[in-house]
């Protein structure tokens, strides 16, 4: 099963076991870490999944799609080349460890 890093800014870490097929935003919704609120259920149309990926993972997941690109762009305020809507990424085995920092809200 792969795992997922859910790094706070203070650099809490969180490891959650994801299913391959669910995305960051379900994991981590599942299984309560913080910053990620997940609002919209994934259906593309807020902004309250935000993460950064880490840039040794980048190239694995991929940039944003056009629509993802445009609410980040304008639903953010700490909009990066690293940040993407955590339901717009499907976790795989081969993204096993991915480490991303939820930017929804602050962590508690």
């Amino acid at each position: 099963m792969p795992k997922v890093v859910y790094v706070s800014a203070d650099g809490e870490e969180r490891v959650v076991d994801a299913a391959a097929g669910e995305n960051v935003m379900a994991a981590a919704v599942r299984s309560g870490v913080p910053g990620i609120v997940g609002e919209c259920g994934g259906q593309l149309s807020c902004a309250t999944c935000h993460v950064w990926v880490r840039e040794d993972f980048r190239d694995r997941v991929g940039g944003p799609g056009e629509m993802e690109a445009d609410l980040l762009d304008l639903g953010v305020t700490d909009f990066t080349e690293a940040s993407r809507l955590g339901c717009q990424i499907t976790v795989t085995d081969e993204l096993d460890g991915l480490v991303v920092e939820p930017r929804a809200e602050a962590w508690h």
